[in-house]
């Protein structure tokens, strides 16, 4: 039986062919430093361009590469399959903009270590994060967004929505399963599951650039807010209780 990578990154990508080989790039560059057996998982989400056909380039190219093709349904839904498909014993989260250095990659283990946390995602909010370039509105938006994730489903969670999240195995095994959001709000969906089930969220500064051609929009954002309605409402309706009740209960110390 082959070992288990340490580490799976999950690159959810759609209409990506101008970027997604310089990402790799950069990507495969600093696990090679990092000096830990890995896995990169593209999961194209029914791309319309050569985003697959790059992808597979690069797997033949590199086998640690591997292509998750699927029919397009949203970053949410790409996600939930790459981290399903994935192999590691722990599972990162990648935006293929990558906005935040992926050099800040080895900080998140070393959280993770510190806190002993199965979760660790990154926060442009907490002291310490920086941001470059950002439009003003889109962040007055995100700001609002946050503060009503906060309200009604996350608990002390300043940055729900940065794109870069790292899972211990039993973690995202676990949550992934439960996810019914195929959108933008998958997030804020994952990380209310996480709380209710018991495994400790830690937040990690990073440094953030705008990237101008971010998939991030005014549609999509509204579709955002819809979606924090609709988790509060599967909440309420007890929806991922049976569920998120065995996790809790296989947990031998709760957090």
């Amino acid at each position: 039986m082959t070992p288990r990578p340490t580490l799976s990154v999950i690159i959810p990508a759609f209409n990506e062919e101008a970027r997604l080989a310089s990402t790799l790039e950069q990507v495969v560059s600093q696990l090679e430093s990092m000096r830990m057996t890995w896995e990169v998982l593209v999961v194209n989400d029914g791309s319309l361009d050569s985003t697959a056909a790059a992808a597979a380039l690069w797997s033949r190219r590199e086998p640690r590469v591997r292509l998750v093709d699927l029919s397009h349904a949203g970053k949410g839904a790409a996600v939930r399959h790459g981290m399903m498909a994935a192999h590691g014993e722990w599972r990162f989260i990648a935006d293929v903009d990558l906005s935040m250095p992926i050099s800040h990659l080895p900080r998140f283990f070393e959280m993770a270590d510190r806190e002993d946390a199965p979760i660790v995602i990154a926060s442009r909010e907490v002291p310490g994060a920086r941001r470059f370039n950002e439009p003003l509105s889109r962040h007055v938006v995100g700001r609002i967004f946050n503060v009503m994730a906060r309200l009604f489903l996350v608990r002390g969670i300043t940055d729900t929505q940065c794109g870069f999240k790292l899972f211990r195995r039993e973690a995202a095994e676990a949550l992934f399963p439960l996810q019914q959001l195929d959108g933008f709000g998958f997030d804020v969906e994952i990380l209310a599951l996480a709380d209710r089930a018991g495994f400790a969220v830690r937040e990690l500064p990073v440094e953030w650039h705008w990237a101008p051609n971010s998939k991030v929009t005014l549609a999509s954002g509204a579709r955002g807010f819809a979606d924090l309605l609709r988790i509060r409402w599967n909440l309420w309706l007890g929806r991922y209780q049976p569920e998120v009740s065995a996790v809790r209960a296989k947990m031998p110390h709760g957090r």
